[in-house]
């Protein structure tokens, strides 16, 4: 009996020794098949790299393909002409893009009133007065262009309301032209005197002017008496740099009517065809700034006399009638000559510049439809108005 037992435990240890045996070589596969795992995610993740070090490589060889054949870079103005050339846009293609808001808030509500009348009557002229009023025409040129139409109508016996539209240019176009400078003397030496409340584009568009004067030829000399403003020195060198004309300027906070005197005797040092003067932005309420303009013609009347002086107002289209407001407290103060119309680029209320002008008998000398330093030109009537009612 005792050796039974014995038989029967030492198989029972066998069994559980063979079982050890088992789950150890069990352990050994699962171990083997881990590694096994380990070194094929080791050997695909060692691929990739390879794979994104070759995409890297190839990568720096087109950029330094691309960096050797890479062109010097161009100024801002020969970017813009290459981009209207490219385009095929003519500044009259920009003019009319630009002015399109408004052609849609004014032309399009008056061929709207032609298509439902037939007939040139009371309601139709007093609907055309209505749209012409809220198109920032203002009653006082709303009020003459229906009396033209209706002088015209009987003169020339018009019946059809599809004839109004062609009267109406044609007034614009009369009026506009009416006020402009006709004869210049080129002879005199020219001080050109910006004024305008903060913000319309005044810096800008001192950079701009100074950019086409000297494109055709003559010299320009650019006076920083802007010395309120923060940044506005700084501002308008830089558009001085690109349009390649001198500066002169002082820092910020200094006496404007000195910046004033010093490049009035730079001028005629110089004999420069063309002075331009920047101002600080100013209100009418604002005594002290109104009083430093006035400084400042005195000092180019004492100093340059010889010289043309022409004031230009600086008006930002999209102000509507806020503009003509503008102008007529800056008419009060000083004798402006010419208007300088900017930022027509896609506002509705293109419109404003036929009260100014009608009204203040100040004409248009530039208007500006984008950014770039080519984007102001000279202003031409018949061009402004066909980009409207076209």
């Amino acid at each position: 009996m005792f050796n039974f037992f014995k038989r029967k435990k030492d198989k029972n240890q066998e069994d559980e020794i063979k079982k050890e045996e088992i789950e150890l070589e069990e352990t050994d596969e699962e171990a083997e098949v881990f590694e096994e795992s380990e070194e094929i995610e080791k050997i695909e993740e060692s691929e990739e790299i390879e794979e994104s070090i070759e995409v890297i490589e190839d990568e720096d060889e087109d950029y330094k393909i691309v960096e050797d054949t890479e062109e010097p870079e161009k100024s801002e103005e020969v970017e813009s002409n290459e981009k209207s050339e490219k385009k095929g846009l003519s500044f009259f293609e920009k003019l009319k893009e630009g002015l399109s808001k408004t052609k849609k808030n004014l032309t399009e509500q008056i061929e709207s009133i032609v298509f439902r009348h037939r007939k040139i009557d009371d309601d139709f002229l007093e609907e055309l007065e209505e749209i012409l009023i809220t198109s920032d025409m203002g009653v006082e040129t709303t009020m003459d262009i229906i009396d033209y139409i209706k002088t015209e109508t009987r003169k020339r016996n018009l019946t059809d309301t599809s004839e109004i539209k062609d009267v109406i240019k044609e007034y614009l176009i009369n009026m506009l032209e009416e006020n402009e400078e006709k004869d210049i003397d080129e002879s005199k030496q020219r001080v050109i005197l910006i004024v305008g409340v903060n913000g319309v584009g005044k810096t800008t568009s001192i950079g701009k002017i100074a950019y086409r004067i000297k494109q055709s030829g003559k010299s320009v000399i650019v006076a920083a008496a802007d010395t309120f403003r923060a940044a506005a020195v700084e501002q308008l060198k830089e558009w001085c740099l690109r349009a390649g004309v001198d500066i002169i300027a002082s820092e910020q906070g200094s006496d404007p009517g000195s910046v004033i005197f010093d490049a009035v005797n730079a001028a005629k040092a110089r004999k420069t065809d063309v002075l331009i003067c920047d101002t600080a932005g100013r209100l009418h309420n604002k005594k002290n700034l109104m009083n430093e303009l006035s400084k400042i013609f005195k000092i180019i009347d004492r100093e340059f006399g010889d010289a043309k002086l022409d004031v230009y107002l600086v008006i930002d289209a999209t102000t509507g009638q806020n503009g003509l407001i503008q102008a007529k407290l800056f008419s009060e103060t000083c004798s402006i000559n010419g208007l300088i119309l900017t930022k027509l680029d896609g506002t509705a209320k293109g419109g404003i510049a036929f009260p100014i002008v009608n009204e203040l008998k100040i004409p248009i000398k530039y208007i500006g439809v984008g950014e770039k330093i080519d984007d102001l030109q000279d202003f031409n009537a018949t061009d402004f108005v066909n980009a409207i009612f076209e």
